[in-house]
């Protein structure tokens, strides 16, 4: 049980020590405009695998698979459990994709051309990561 809350307090500082870093980055160099060409592909490759890095590392996200799909599930079922709950994560994950792309591309169309609401949304977002990771250090140092 020690371990347990050692590494549960390990994972929370880390949490918020990176969410910090992440703040601080998106809050002083907040995207700009786009860059046309090979560079761009290159850098939409390196943003779409920094968020299957980070997406695939959230606790969050191992949590609706521990917590929420197994209630959908039953031992009885005509396939093996470990089936449905394969078939349950693929469905959640295709729906987490979809509703993810339709709000990027929403946002990126929304945004494209426009430098100026682009950096307040990105120092605006900097600036809650950075508020968030503080809340989470503080609660695991001082509780």
């Amino acid at each position: 049980m020690a371990g347990t809350r050692a590494s549960l307090a390990a994972l929370t500082i880390a949490g918020g020590l990176y969410l910090m870093w992440l703040g601080v980055r998106a809050f002083l160099r907040p995207a700009g405009h786009r860059v046309a060409g090979a560079a761009a592909a290159g850098s939409d490759r390196a943003t779409l695998l920094r968020g299957i890095g980070v997406s695939g590392l959230n606790p969050k996200g191992l949590l609706v698979f521990l917590a929420v799909l197994p209630q959908f599930a039953t031992p009885h079922g005509y396939w093996p459990l470990a089936v449905q709950l394969g078939i349950l994560g693929v469905l959640f994950t295709l729906t987490c994709a979809v509703f993810y792309l339709g709000i990027g591309s929403f946002a990126r169309r929304i945004l494209d051309g426009r430098p100026a609401p682009s950096r307040v949304i990105a120092r605006g977002s900097g600036a809650a990561m950075i508020v968030l990771g503080m809340l989470l250090l503080a609660e695991r140092l001082f509780a």
